[in-house]
C-alpha cells in the first residue's frame, strides 16, 4: 500500500511541475494583435456601380494611409476626413468607366491592411449633354462678359442645384459673382443655359477657369451626365464705350482712358408695333459687345418688299450688341446724320474709319452704355444681364453668390 500511495503522489507532482512555469505560475498565451480592416465601395468585381456615388474607402481598427484611385490610369481626386478613417472622390464618376482602387491602413500597433477594388461604373448616359461653353477655348474677352454653359435640351429641376455644386470656376483674381438659369425663351440662342454673371465687372488683364464635374452627375432616374467640360480664356483690357443719344456722340475708354471719340446717329424712332415698342429706337441701358461681322445683312423686320420704310441692304463693319438688331457699324446713308441728328433703323451709325477701328478693337463682352432714348433694354435681349441689380439675378432661396478659387 505504501508503494502504491508513494507512486500516485508522485505521479501527481510530476504533471504538477510539466504543467506549470518556474515556481509553479501558470503563464498566460499571449493575444497578436488584430490588423485594420479596409472597406472599399464599389466592391471588387462590381460591373454596374453608380457613378453618383463616386468612390468611398473606410478604415476600422486603424486609420488609412495611402489612397490611389485611378482611370485609365490617371489619378482621381479625393480627400481624407479629418480622423483619417474615411476617404471619399472629390467628384463623381465617368460612366463606362474601368477604375482601380488600392488602399492601406494601419492599427496603432502598426499593424498594416492593404486591400484594392477593380470596377466599372453604368454606361447609361443622359440624353442631355452640355452642347457648348462660351467663351472659346483661349479667346480673349471684355470684362463684361458672362460665361454660358449651354445645354442641347431641358435640363430636370432636379439635376440644376447638381449641376451648379460640380462646377469648378477659378480666376487669378478674385471675382464674386452667381449663376443664373435661362430658359430657351430668354436664351441669347434658344439653348437652355446657365449662365454667371460677375458682381461687378471682371478685374481687366487676367485669367479664368471652368471645369463642369458633368460625368456621373444623377440627371434622370437611372441616367447620368456623359463626360466634363473644361474651358479656359483670358479677361482682356478694360473696354467701356459710352454712347449718347441726345449729345450723338460715341467714347471710347481703355482702363479708364479715352483712346477715341467720334460722332454717331441713333435710331430715329417711328415705328410703334402692336406690342407698343418703338421698334426704331435705340434700347438704352447696359450692353455688351456679342459679335462682329465684316459685311453683315440687315433686313427690315416685320416688313416685306414695297412696305414703307422696307429696306435690305449690307452693311460693313458691324459690331452687334443686342438680339433686336442693334449694330455698331459703319454708316451707309445720310453722313449728315453723324453728330448731329439719330436717324438710323436703330443701330448706332458711325463713320466708316471709326466703325472699323471698333471692330478689330473690341472683345466679346465688352461694355457700351446706352443714355438718352426712351427705349429700355430688356435684360434677356443680347446680353443684357448687367440690366438687372445683382441681389436679384442670384436671389434664391437655395443659392449664393460665390467666389472664384485661386487659378491653379
Amino acid at each position: 500500500m505504501r508503494g502504491k500511495t508513494a507512486l500516485a503522489m508522485a505521479l501527481v507532482l510530476g504533471l504538477a511541475t510539466a504543467c506549470g512555469g518556474g515556481g509553479g505560475e501558470v503563464t498566460a498565451k499571449k493575444t497578436e494583435a488584430a490588423p485594420p480592416k479596409v472597406t472599399i465601395t464599389p466592391a471588387n468585381g462590381s460591373a454596374r456601380a453608380r457613378p453618383d456615388q463616386g468612390v468611398v474607402v473606410t478604415a476600422s481598427g486603424g486609420t488609412l494611409g495611402a489612397v490611389a484611385v485611378t482611370l485609365k490610369g490617371e489619378p482621381v481626386p479625393g480627400a481624407l476626413s479629418a480622423d483619417k478613417t474615411t476617404w471619399r472622390s472629390s467628384w463623381t464618376l465617368a460612366p463606362g468607366g474601368s477604375y482601380r482602387v488600392q488602399a492601406t491602413a494601419t492599427s496603432p500597433k502598426g499593424e498594416t491592411t492593404t486591400a484594392t477594388s477593380a470596377f466599372r461604373t453604368t454606361t447609361a448616359v443622359a440624353a442631355t449633354k452640355i452642347n457648348n461653353v462660351v467663351p472659346s477655348a483661349g479667346e480673349t474677352v471684355g470684362t463684361g462678359m458672362p460665361i454660358f454653359v449651354q445645354f442641347n435640351k431641358d435640363v430636370p429641376e432636379r439635376a440644376k442645384p447638381l449641376i451648379e455644386k460640380s462646377i469648378e470656376l477659378s480666376s487669378t483674381k478674385p471675382t464674386v459673382g452667381s449663376w443664373r438659369w435661362l430658359d430657351k425663351g430668354h436664351s441669347f440662342n434658344g439653348l437652355p443655359s446657365l449662365v454667371f454673371r460677375p458682381k461687378k465687372p471682371w478685374a481687366p488683364n487676367q485669367e479664368v477657369s471652368l471645369t463642369v464635374h458633368y460625368a456621373g452627375l444623377r440627371i434622370g432616374d437611372d441616367v447620368f451626365g456623359a463626360k466634363d467640360v473644361t474651358r479656359r480664356f483670358k479677361i482682356g483690357d478694360s473696354h467701356v464705350i459710352d454712347i449718347n443719344a441726345k449729345t450723338h456722340k460715341l467714347v471710347a475708354r481703355k482702363n479708364g482712358r479715352v483712346v477715341r471719340t467720334w460722332g454717331v446717329s441713333l435710331g430715329s424712332g417711328g415705328d410703334v408695333w402692336a406690342d407698343g415698342v418703338d421698334h426704331l429706337l435705340t434700347t438704352s441701358g447696359v450692353h455688351l459687345t456679342m459679335d462682329r461681322s465684316r459685311m453683315e445683312r440687315m433686313v427690315s423686320p416685320g416688313k416685306k418688299k414695297g412696305d414703307p420704310g422696307y429696306y435690305d441692304e449690307q452693311v460693313p463693319w458691324a459690331t452687334r450688341i443686342s438680339n433686336s438688331g442693334e449694330y455698331i457699324h459703319e454708316n451707309t446713308a445720310d453722313p449728315a446724320c453723324l453728330g448731329n441728328r439719330n436717324c438710323s433703323h436703330g443701330c448706332v451709325r458711325s463713320p466708316a474709319a471709326d466703325a472699323k477701328w471698333l471692330y478689330h478693337w473690341s472683345y466679346r463682352g465688352d461694355i457700351v452704355n446706352i443714355t438718352g432714348t426712351a427705349r429700355r433694354l430688356d435684360w434677356w435681349n443680347g446680353w443684357g444681364y448687367w440690366e438687372v441689380p445683382f441681389e436679384k439675378w442670384s436671389n434664391t432661396t437655395d443659392r449664393k453668390p460665390v467666389t472664384t478659387s485661386p487659378l491653379k
